[in-house]
């Protein structure tokens, strides 16, 4: 491609206003067309547009089906999809149609239905399809991935993650009111793993996940739903309308998957209760240990203490990611990961090639929100799909390589 890579963005709350901000750090792109609900919204990003690269976007405001319009009009080579949940996977599958690499937030789907759309749209119009997870480019995650590569942890058997993320407070309420924000109706409604892709992400691929090996079922299970009422009851007092409102969540969902080869993960959904933020990833194999929330790593034969835990930084700069070295670009957000997310999404689309992350892999870290409620409901274990349809078999690691 000669020219600039041309990419449209929905949605531009604060997820895509932040992205957007992000892709201006990119050359050879330029933000082509903005489209939202609120024209303010619109209003921000084009005066960001013209003060960061002096680009005025053509821009779309009208309805929820406006951005039909954008795809058809704007010859986008890309579109960021940062909208509600629930247009994620229409959205992404009308862009794929037109030849349009979409990079969705997450989750991509919220139903294993809507997961298969995106995976068979992808194969049936050869478009990649990319969930943004930026948690799968961190530096620490991608530094595990390098040594489980070169074989420090032997054969992996187990892994363990979580999103234990405090929400109640900013993100399912307004902090100063308690009022419902747009995902609040999802714990009304749902009980589930309502957000399993930051802390499964970077899992995938040191499981080798739909490149060897393959989830066959999970068995999930939740609490009672005790920490949102408590919340309200605290801050805002007894008469507040959600201080005994009935909430369907339960406040820690944990769920087991197994895969083909033998290898076990448990995933915990934790953003309910009062707490600290951690990810929790633990990965495990025959040869070593490393713990995230601990800050430590165990070698056999390596480490100079019998099981006793070395510090992990010394490791995570010894094998520090070729994503991660320096060019040039300040980090923003999340500490750089959002930017080398869609610094190696953008050189794709430019190459018209893969994307780092996958059709497949995105529909597996999704379609747990959906799996996950089934398994409660049921009580009891259910499939997994295998979304390769067999190629997991004869796939071979592709991502971070």
């Amino acid at each position: 491609m000669d020219t600039p890579v041309r990419v449209g963005i929905i949605g531009l709350g604060a997820r895509g206003s932040r992205l957007m901000s992000e892709l201006l750090k990119i050359n050879e792109m330029e933000i082509a067309a903005l489209c939202d609900l609120f024209q303010d919204r619109i209003n921000r990003a084009v005066t960001m547009c013209k003060e960061r690269r002096n680009q005025t976007p053509k821009t779309y405001c009208k309805d929820d089906t406006t951005y039909l319009e954008m795809l058809d009009k704007e010859q986008l080579d890309a579109v960021i999809i940062a909208s509600y949940w629930e247009y994620h996977t229409p959205m992404a599958v009308e862009a794929m149609k037109r030849g349009i690499y979409p990079g969705i937030e997450v989750p991509c789907s919220l139903t294993v239905e809507e997961c298969w759309a995106l995976v068979e749209t992808s194969e049936k119009t050869g478009v990649p399809c990319m969930m943004l997870e930026n948690w799968s480019f961190r530096r620490d995650n991608l530094a595990i991935l390098n040594m489980i590569r070169k074989g420090f942890f032997g054969e992996i058997i187990h892994s363990h993650c979580a999103h234990s993320h405090d929400c109640i407070d900013h993100w399912f309420f307004d902090s100063q009111t308690g009022t419902d924000r747009w995902p609040a109706k999802y714990l009304v409604n749902y009980n589930r793993d309502q957000y399993p892709t930051h802390s499964v992400g970077p899992v995938l691929s040191w499981m080798d996940i739909n490149c060897g090996d393959v989830f066959t079922e999970i068995y999930s299970t939740a609490t009672a739903s005790k920490g949102i009422n408590a919340y309200f009851k605290r801050k805002f007092g007894e008469n507040h309308p959600n201080a005994n409102r009935k909430f369907k969540q339960g406040d820690i969902v944990t769920s087991t998957l197994k895969t083909a080869n033998g290898k076990t993960l448990i995933i915990n959904y934790d953003m309910q209760l009062p707490r600290p933020y951690s990810n929790r990833w633990l990965i495990q194999g025959t040869l070593g240990v490393y713990d995230e929330e601990r800050g430590g790593i165990y070698l056999a034969e390596k480490s100079p203490n019998y099981h006793q835990w070395e510090e992990w930084k010394p490791y995570e700069e010894k094998y520090l990611h070729k994503w991660w070295q320096p060019d040039g670009i300040e980090a923003g957000g999340h500490g750089g990961v959002d930017y080398i997310q869609l610094r190696e999404f953008i050189k794709a689309v430019r190459a018209k090639g893969p994307v780092p992350l996958n059709v497949y892999d995105s529909a597996v870290m999704s379609a747990i929100v959906d799996l996950s409620g089934q398994s409660i409901k049921k009580n009891r274990p259910v499939a997994f799909p295998d979304f390769t349809k067999g190629k997991w078999k004869t796939r071979k690691p592709y991502f971070g390589i």
